[in-house]
């Protein structure tokens, strides 16, 4: 099992930003949990057929895999809805990045990078859990632009996320994400320091 280090964060909060830093800076491998949900919502894979299954036909495209805007679309204006969907995805999420880990070298450093890494289960395979946070308006600004939502869709889904402050207590490192890039850079940098020194190989 290589040395893992979760980062979690509101959606658009720039995780992903904070992940590419921390393999330029020698981590072995960056798991996104997003784009592993990607993967299980192709056609054909069980997930998929699960999820129309449980939400209909109406959340799939026309080649049979999920519709993530038209299941957006539900589970964001349903917090039962949005169980339902966990209850689903969050072990075959946990499943999959057991695999990815499973390909890292023990002595290797792995990332996973999951809005919901303290509410799922990907939280325990990590030794230390960071959390990326920005101004909400940036959140807003960013996700409209990158998934080509309105700004009622863009609100709907921030809306869904849970609050950033009772979850502060729960990680080890905060990084601010809502300046500059380098101002990121930098408290990514002596924040993956201290993770080195804390567990070294």
């Amino acid at each position: 099992m290589p040395r893992t280090l979760g980062i979690t964060g509101n959606i658009a909060s720039g995780k992903t930003a904070v992940g590419k830093m921390l393999l330029e800076m020698g981590a072995e491998r960056y798991i996104d949990a997003d784009a592993v949900v990607h993967g299980l919502y192709l056609s054909g894979q069980p997930v998929a057929v699960q999820v129309a299954q449980v939400f209909g036909s109406m959340v799939l495209a026309p080649d049979g895999s999920v519709d993530r805007k038209a299941l957006g679309n539900i589970v964001f204006q349903d917090t039962e809805a949005m169980r339902r969907l966990e209850a689903i995805v969050h072990p075959a999420v946990g499943r999959a990045i057991a695999n990815e880990l499973g390909a890292v070298s023990p002595v290797g450093i792995a990332i996973i990078d999951a809005v919901k890494l303290l509410e799922g289960g990907s939280g325990a395979l990590c030794l230390s859990k960071w959390m990326v946070i920005c101004a909400e308006e940036q959140e807003m600004a960013r996700l409209i632009a990158r998934n080509d939502l309105s700004p009622g869709e863009a609100r709907a889904r921030l809306q869904a996320q849970s609050p950033v402050k009772p979850r502060l207590s729960l990680v080890d490192e905060v990084i601010d994400n809502s300046g500059s890039l380098e101002e990121t850079r930098r408290q990514v940098a002596a924040a993956f320091e201290r993770f080195l020194k804390r567990f070294p190989v």
